[in-house]
């Protein structure tokens, strides 16, 4: 198996809690409404919602993917799921982690740190196009649960 990682980072004008309470411990229920392209419904298929919890995610399109929560710390706001299942993973990719740590920001927000983890079937390389459109939508996922909580500043306080 293949293992290649990618750190990336995002800013945010959001504080750390507010933004992991949102994007994290709510996201099944706003990231459908601020980004209804990117999630139709999510459900959880395994656990508890603690770590080992599995949920499916079932995109606007149809498609699907399953990712498992591997961990979660509330008092850091910081957390890591793995893709494990669905439409999203090609025949050479296992599956896709990632850890995702939300830090202040000397100017009262936040920075987002995300490490991705694609572990790849054999020697099969990851694809640069595809790991780049991730983090693309990644930091658009962000850009749009920054506008909402800027825009509803009682939110999830």
């Amino acid at each position: 198996m293949g293992v290649f990682t990618f750190d990336d980072e995002f800013t945010s004008t959001v504080a750390p809690a507010r933004f992991f309470k949102a994007a994290v411990l709510d996201a099944d229920n706003l990231f459908p409404k601020v980004a209804p392209q990117a999630a139709k419904s999510a459900e959880t298929v395994e656990g508890n919602g603690g770590p080992g919890t599995v949920e499916k995610i079932t995109l606007p399109d149809g498609k699907y993917v399953k990712q498992r929560l591997d961990s979660i710390d509330h008092d850091n706001f910081t957390y890591g799921h793995s893709i494990i299942e669905g439409d999203v993973l090609s025949a050479d990719i296992e599956k896709i982690s990632h850890v995702t740590k939300f830090v202040a920001s000397p100017s009262g927000g936040s920075i987002i740190k995300v490490t991705t983890t694609f572990h790849t079937v054999g020697d099969a390389p990851v694809d640069e196009a595809k790991a780049k459109e991730g983090k693309e939508k990644a930091e658009g996922l962000f850009k749009l649960v920054e506008g909402y909580l800027e825009a509803n500043p009682s939110a999830y306080n």
